[in-house]
C-alpha cells in the first residue's frame, strides 16, 4: 500500500482547499476586486490631469489673445476714437469662446493709458475674499477701458474666472468665490506714432 493511500493522509492538496471553505480562502473574483479598487484612484487621476491639461491651454488661449489685442492696439488698428469696454471684450471673447462658456461670463478687462512704464509698474491686483481688486499704487481701482493716443504708454491687463470642475481639485485649484481659479494675461507697452482719428 503506497503512502498516499495510508488512512490517515489520503487527502490530496486539491481536496484539502475544497474543506477549507470561506469567503477568504475562495480565490474567485480577486481580479475584479482589485480592479474596483483601483479603478477609483486611476479615473480621479486621469480627471486631474485632463482638468489641469485643459485649464492650461485655455490660460495660454487668452494670453495669445491678449498679445494680438495689444498689437492692434499698438499699431493703430484700434484706436481710443472706437474702443470701449464691449467693444474690447467682445474682441477677447469672440477669440476665448473656443475655450471657455458662450459670451465669456467671468471676463474681466482693464486697460488704461499710464504716464510712464514706472508708473505702469505699480499696477497690480490682490484676491480678497474670493474677489479680484485692482491695485494702482495705494488706490483701489475698477477694471475701465481707457486706451491713450498715439505714442502712450498703455496696459492691457485680462482676466477671466476658470471654473474648476473636479470637486478634489476645487479645494487646491480654486482662489476665486464659486470654485473657480484666475487666469490672467497682462501686456504693457508704448503706442507707435499712428495717426490719430
Amino acid at each position: 500500500m503506497s503512502k498516499d493511500a495510508t488512512p490517515g493522509n489520503g487527502m490530496d492538496n486539491r481536496a484539502r482547499v475544497r474543506v477549507r471553505p470561506g469567503f477568504f480562502s475562495d480565490r474567485r473574483g480577486s481580479t475584479a476586486m482589485e480592479f474596483a479598487m483601483l479603478a477609483i484612484p486611476f479615473a480621479l487621476l486621469v480627471f486631474a490631469i485632463l482638468e489641469s491639461c485643459i485649464s492650461f491651454a485655455g490660460q495660454e488661449v487668452m494670453a495669445n489673445v491678449t498679445d494680438d489685442v495689444a498689437r492692434q492696439l499698438r499699431t493703430g488698428q484700434l484706436q481710443k476714437s472706437n474702443v470701449t469696454e464691449a467693444s474690447i471684450k467682445q474682441l477677447i471673447c469672440s477669440r476665448l469662446e473656443i475655450m471657455v462658456a458662450k459670451d465669456c461670463p467671468g471676463l474681466l478687462v482693464d486697460l488704461r493709458e499710464y504716464p510712464s512704464f514706472a508708473d505702469a509698474a505699480t499696477a497690480g491686483f490682490k484676491i480678497v475674499d474670493g474677489d479680484i481688486v485692482l491695485t494702482q499704487g495705494t488706490n483701489s481701482t475698477t477694471p475701465t477701458v481707457s486706451p491713450g493716443l498715439a505714442e502712450s504708454i498703455n496696459m492691457l491687463r485680462v482676466f477671466y474666472k476658470w471654473p474648476v470642475m473636479t470637486d478634489f481639485l476645487a479645494q487646491s485649484m480654486a482662489n476665486l468665490k464659486d470654485k473657480k481659479t484666475l487666469h490672467f494675461a497682462s501686456v504693457t507697452w508704448q503706442n507707435e506714432p499712428f495717426d490719430d482719428n
